[in-house]
């Protein structure tokens, strides 16, 4: 009787305390005119508790009962302050006089721009507010939406945007998501966000309900801005005054204050910059709003028809004696559509509002780890009580209407028709469960002939964490059905544990891990050009992996594979084209049974977002290297197997910013074996088709060209883009937006003596020999030139040595092929 007494007083007062969370809300607006003022700012006086207006100029807050003042602010506006007794749910307007404005002094010296002045107290300001916060937290509320001409699902095979040929012109808010989440700084450059809740409409997942604080946001009282990957100045940089032209446009007044509007764009029209006003106040000379734009050399393939970025500023007191405060960010506004080329047209609106500031408060250092972004466990379950009781933005009009819609849409039952494409490689079958697709039915090569292949895949089953799928094939010339079978299911909170099985009789490529190409390309390039620039061979057998985490920067793992590789031969010699031409020999492997332990290791200092369900690691535009490494233990007595071998293999991948926008990514591969190793187990350097290439792969090579059993390569791809024309001043080219770029290429491979003694017959014979090594260095150095709106890239590549075929080659390079 007394435990239900106690469950039900529990109950009451959890029940009276959330009835106790008021709700006020209403617009504000201009008193003359009635007009919405978008974005103004309520403040809650003496608390850091506040919002701002909507599109619509509606506001609300939630608050317990109680007696507050309340002050509405916008610039050219005298403030309005209301007191009021909360009891209930209430409504309360506020309407705003525009004011005069009274004109401060300010020091200008002789023939300089007035702004300039102006600018220059700025930077200064910002640097003495810098000094004066060493850490603080906040509180956020993020409403994002994507606009296009017609509503997607995600159900459908890929998450897109689905456009409507009839109505190419209206967008309309076709998703949305919303989250609440609590950030913490700390000096030097120690950042977290933890996201309290979040929810989305029907149709967009979860995981990509992670746009706030240290990915997307950004605070233009720091320097290092950037936008669509390119670092761009701020308009208070230090450096900003030699980069920006800045211009008086007017001075406006708020309450007491004036405050300066200040235009600014690049000095040279070829260098991406901001464009548009900002507003400094000129008693304190802080930054409290601005409201810009790119410029076309910051818009990438001039992709943007309309890019705007707002931000507003309000002041804090700190909690040290002296009555100082600091200016802090209080929302974030990006508006903008993409045309792509003339195809489709989409695009999308992120709106946040900051809070609660808690400045220079003591943050334990051990708080701060390498998950900047975490998603906490019970972010999801959040239901409407708690919604109805947070701080949020109010739905405007048409995104109540749109989360009605896209409910609506999604409730509908769908056939397997809707989800049907005939240029789709997979087709859903529900939310886990797809087919093999169209383009995926058939492919063709030498050994195989025409082939079938169908495969069915169950992804994120039991809470994201099991994988399977189950492929197979048969080919009308070898007369073979194939299957392959694999599952992988996860462990831990973060999924960073697995285990994984499969099993397969399949068909394998030669080398397949250096060939950058997928199968449709090589399909192509047989029924077409009668070309196959693979080779094959038939694989059975199975592997066990397990895989941990055992450090946020460590993952180690081990297995057992057994495979049985028998020799493939050419059984066909169709093709639509060139029927004359007959195909190439089918390279033959070393006939095997390989029993083998594995073993490997990933070192990765990358920071990382928890997304409630996985970490994904994040290279924020910094230097990054990762490390991975791979054993394969063959042995003939313990483990019964045909050889005796041990192959090591490092990969180190990695990238680095340097000269603005430009940056280095790099690979750097090592392999060493001990023993006699079957050929078709070798590494061979990845190489390129005729007149095609792909980056880090050598382009003046084949592929399996050169192979061998010990190697040391080196693939270096500088990406330039623009900022090589914009500094000597060729923009006829910078305003074409070409991207520049440049590619190295360094190679060390040979075959060991003993793993030469197994080589198939056709390598070892010496009136047909063409076995190459490179026992010094092999050389390779060319450039590309390409566009940000296009998928390829024109390279031209020369051999620096090792003269003899393909010392110069022209090649396009696309990642689609």
């Amino acid at each position: 009787m007394y435990r239900s007494m106690f469950f039900a007083s529990v109950f009451f007062l959890s029940f009276v305390t959330n009835a106790q969370q008021i709700v006020l809300k209403g617009k504000v607006t201009d008193k003359a005119t009635s007009a919405a003022l978008i974005y103004a700012n309520i403040r809650i006086l003496e608390t850091t508790a506040g919002t701002t207006s909507n599109m619509e100029g509606a506001y609300e807050l939630k608050l317990k009962p109680g007696s507050y003042k309340f002050s509405a602010s916008y610039i050219g506006y005298k403030s309005d302050t209301i007191s009021v007794n909360l009891k209930s749910n209430k409504n309360l307007n506020f309407e705003l006089e525009p004011i005069p404005v009274h004109m401060s002094e300010i020091t200008v010296f002789p023939g300089e721009n007035p702004a300039l002045a102006i600018i220059r107290k700025a930077i200064e300001a910002k640097h003495l507010r810098n000094d004066e916060l060493n850490s603080y937290e906040f509180m956020a509320y993020t409403k994002g939406s994507v606009k296009s001409t017609k509503d997607f699902s995600t159900r459908n095979n890929s998450v897109g945007l689905s456009i409507d040929k009839n109505d190419t012109a209206k967008l309309k808010i076709t998703g949305i998501i919303e989250n609440v989440s609590k950030s913490f700084f700390k000096k030097p450059n120690h950042y977290k966000e933890e996201i309290i809740a979040r929810k989305q409409s029907a149709n967009t997942p979860a995981s990509i309900n992670v746009l706030t604080g240290g990915r997307v946001i950004q605070n233009f009282y720091t320097d290092d801005i950037q936008f669509v990957g390119r670092p761009l100045m701020s308009p208070i940089a230090d450096e900003a005054v030699e980069y920006y032209d800045y211009s008086l446009k007017d001075t406006l007044a708020m309450d007491k204050n004036n405050v300066f509007k200040i235009h600014i764009e690049p000095l040279r029209k070829s260098d991406p910059g901001f464009v548009g006003d900002i507003f400094i106040a000129d008693n304190s000379f802080a930054l409290v709003k601005l409201d810009l734009g790119l410029n076309d050399a910051a818009n990438p393939g001039h992709l943007f028809t309309s890019m705007q970025i707002i931000q507003q500023f309000s002041p804090f007191e700190l909690p040290d004696p002296g009555n100082k405060s600091v200016y802090m960010p209080i929302d974030y506004r990006i508006f903008a559509s993409i045309n792509f080329l003339g195809i489709a047209r989409f695009g999308f609106e992120l709106n946040t509002i900051f809070h609660d500031y808690k400045i220079n408060i003591p943050i334990d250092d051990d708080y701060f780890n390498m998950a900047i972004v975490k998603v906490l466990p019970d972010a999801d379950k959040k239901d409407s009580t708690f919604w109805k009781t947070t701080q949020t933005i109010p739905n405007s009009i048409e995104e109540t209407q749109a989360y009605k819609r896209i409910d609506s849409l999604e409730s509908i039952p769908r056939t397997f028709w809707d989800d049907f494409s005939f240029l789709s490689s997979s087709i859903s079958l529900g939310e886990n469960y797809s087919i093999t697709g169209p383009l995926g039915l058939y492919s063709f090569n030498r050994v195989e002939g025409h082939t079938l292949n169908f495969g069915v895949d169950a992804s994120d089953l039991n809470e994201k964490r099991l994988n399977s799928n189950v492929d197979f094939s048969y080919g009308f010339a070898d007369k073979k059905l194939k299957a392959d079978f694999s599952a992988r299911y996860y462990l831990g909170d973060y999924r960073t544990a697995s285990i994984s099985f499969n099993a397969f009789n399949k068909t394998n490529s030669l080398f397949e891990e250096s060939i950058k190409y997928n199968k449709l390309t090589s399909t192509f390039t047989n029924l077409l050009g009668k070309y196959d620039f693979r080779d094959y061979y038939y694989s059975s057998g199975f592997e066990f992996k397990i895989l941990d985490e055992v450090f946020p920067v460590l993952r180690l793992g081990a297995g057992y594979l057994n495979r049985t590789d028998n020799n493939g031969l050419v059984n066909t010699d169709f093709s639509f084209f060139n029927k004359d031409k007959v195909y190439n020999d089918n390279k033959q492997v070393y006939e095997s049974r390989i029993n083998a332990l594995t073993a490997e290791f990933r070192l990765d200092f990358r920071s990382y977002i928890e997304d409630g369900f996985f970490r994904r690691r994040m290279s924020q535009g910094k230097f990054f290297a990762t490390i991975n490494g791979d054993v394969i233990w063959s042995n003939s007595g313990t483990l019964k197997s045909a050889l005796d071998f041990r192959i090591y293999k490092i990969d180190v991948f990695g990238a680095f910013p340097n000269y603005k926008s430009s940056r280095m990514n790099f690979t750097l591969t090592g392999v060493y074996s001990d023993g006699a190793v079957p050929y078709q187990m070798m590494y061979a350097l990845p190489g390129n088709i005729e007149s095609v290439s792909q980056t880090f792969t050598m382009r003046t090579l084949r592929t399996g060209e050169v192979f061998g059993d010990r190697a040391a390569v080196l693939s270096i791809q500088q990406n330039f883009n623009d900022d090589l024309f914009r500094l000597f001043g060729l923009t006829f080219l910078s305003d074409l937006q070409l991207m520049l770029s440049a590619h190295f290429n360094a190679a060390l491979i040979e075959i060991s003596p003993v793993s030469k003694t197994i080589l198939p017959g056709q390598l070892n014979n010496p009136a047909v020999n063409t076995l190459r090594e490179f026992k010094h260095p092999f050389y390779e150095l060319g450039f590309g030139i390409g566009h940000p709106l296009f998928p390829l890239r024109f390279e031209f590549t020369w051999k620096l040595n090792y003269f003899g075929t393909n010392n110069f080659v022209f090649g396009i390079n696309s990642a689609i092929l």
